[in-house]
């Protein structure tokens, strides 16, 4: 758990090694943006594109690590301690939930109607052993970003700006780090990127202030991997299997769509309001 001494215990160069960082991050994974920009999306390629996309993802906790070992010697302040268990539930229960009130507004509506026929298979109990490596799968993916976003940018953030500054600045980088992938890949909703872009940045930047508070809050990274690992599972895969596609739905549903957009800027407003029950920021001030 971070710890208010903990926080005011900065160096000379207090940004140094959070410039560092991020040079690194943005550098490391310049050279898989590349090779998954220039890799054509067809069958062939699938294995070659799933292994840059992947690789990407661990890029920020490669550069964590490289971080801490050069300024700090050791590979301590991650929070891989599990901390609470009522946080972790919540990281499991939020995005599920906000999936399911997304998804399921769409199916109520008929704006993208419920696919029985896929359901029968999607919830089925011989496809449980698919769904538990689906997940765990997406843990580890989504590890990679959390441990250098959250377990190291967030609480090294937090020794020097109140949580309004580290959640935005912190959500900043994170959202511009995708930015690449969205412009000259293929990371980006079926309409035009302008509107991905528009729909992505508020939702990301959201997102950004609740892992940020879940992560502070907790003292663990693990809210925040697991927050992030069901949210691409549920978004990405689950509950589109169930979901009929339509243009509506397109333009609604999933991480470029306008529900999560809203969704998020609810949520971070939630988040920010109970700043004042995180220990151990300078300068907090009371909601």
């Amino acid at each position: 758990m971070l710890t208010a001494g903990s926080m005011r215990n900065s160096g000379p160069s207090p940004w140094k090694p959070l410039i560092t960082f991020v040079v690194l991050a943005f550098v490391l994974s310049s050279v898989f943006w590349y090779l998954t920009i220039t890799t054509p999306a067809v069958a062939a390629n699938a294995t070659s594109l799933y292994l840059s996309t992947v690789a990407v993802m661990w890029c920020p906790a490669a550069a964590a690590v490289i971080t801490r070992l050069a300024y700090q010697r050791d590979l301590k302040g991650f929070g891989f301690a599990p901390g609470p268990a009522r946080w972790l539930l919540a990281s499991i229960l939020i995005p599920v939930g906000v999936g399911l009130v997304m998804f399921g507004t769409a199916w109520i509506s008929g704006v993208a109607p419920f696919n029985e026929e896929h359901a029968a298979i999607v919830l089925s109990l011989a496809f449980i052993p698919a769904l538990l490596y689906s997940i765990a799968f997406n843990l580890f993916a989504a590890a990679g970003e959390e441990i250098g976003w959250r377990g190291f940018l967030v609480p090294e953030l937090a020794k020097r700006m109140n949580f309004t500054g580290l959640a935005l600045l912190s959500s900043a980088i994170w959202a511009v780090w995708h930015f690449p992938l969205i412009l000259f890949g293929t990371y980006h909703g079926t309409g035009p990127v302008w509107y991905s872009l528009a729909v992505f940045v508020p939702s990301v930047m959201g997102a950004g202030v609740v892992l940020a508070w879940l992560r502070l809050a907790s003292g663990s990274v693990w809210t925040a991997i697991l927050f992030h690992g069901f949210w691409n599972y549920f978004i990405q895969q689950f509950y589109p299997a169930l979901t009929i596609t339509t243009p509506a739905g397109d333009a609604m549903l999933g991480e470029f769509g306008w529900f999560v957009t809203l969704a998020y800027v609810v949520l971070a407003l939630v988040f920010w309001y109970f700043r004042d029950r995180l220990p151990g920021i300078p300068d907090q001030e009371p909601a």
